[in-house]
């Protein structure tokens, strides 16, 4: 069993949904809303989201370091250079989900990725747009919206471009983890250390 360190300790002020899970709670304390302005970063947090479609957080979560050898530790570049030989190797590997419509986006999607981080200078950039004018003060995980009228419309701008499961939930869900949107509750001791963040970066 993994040992958490002293600031992993259960007792800290925190949003509920890590519980004591040994893997959700370092997730949620040092990378789960803090901005993220390498776009390396960018595409593994996409493509985490794309795969987690239909499955638990924890699942993909657990399978981390079999993504990150899988997809060439998530270097774009490489990525849109996969081929059918790239593909059936995915297709074979234990690390990850092995769900071909999921592979064959991830694949699809890099080559679009790139195109945007030229138009844009990096898919930080492209996702910032979307950020909210006013962010969510929640004080319960309930209150934790899945969608939003920016991730809406980065789901829109994304089909436009031809991405492919990218969806507002699965948008939404990177904008949160990438530090676009501070769904951190007000009562967690994460949340005024996100927006001080977010505010260094220019997000506020």
């Amino acid at each position: 069993m993994t040992t958490l360190p002293l600031s992993h300790l259960p007792t800290l002020p925190r949003c509920s949904w890590p519980g004591s899970d040994p893997h959700l709670i370092p997730y949620h304390d040092e990378e789960w809303g803090v901005p993220k302005l390498d776009d390396r970063a960018q595409f593994e947090h996409l493509v985490m989201e794309i795969f987690q479609a239909g499955l638990s957080w924890l699942t993909i979560l657990k399978r981390r370091e079999g993504f990150r050898n899988a997809f060439a530790d998530f270097d774009v570049a490489s990525v849109a250079r996969f081929d059918e030989t790239d593909r059936e190797r995915l297709l074979a590997d234990p690390g990850i989900i092995r769900n071909k419509a999921k592979i064959d986006a991830s694949i699809h999607d890099a080559k679009l990725f790139l195109h945007l981080q030229l138009e844009f200078g990096s898919f930080f950039k492209f996702a910032s747009q979307f950020a909210p004018v006013e962010n969510h003060r929640m004080s319960d995980t309930s209150q934790i919206p899945a969608n939003s009228q920016e991730a809406e419309a980065m789901s829109r701008e994304l089909k436009r471009r031809g991405f492919k499961f990218v969806g507002p939930t699965v948008c939404y869900s990177h904008l949160q983890s990438v530090g676009i949107i501070n769904d951190h509750l007000v009562t967690c001791y994460r949340y005024n250390e996100i927006e001080g963040l977010r505010q260094k970066v220019g997000l506020l």
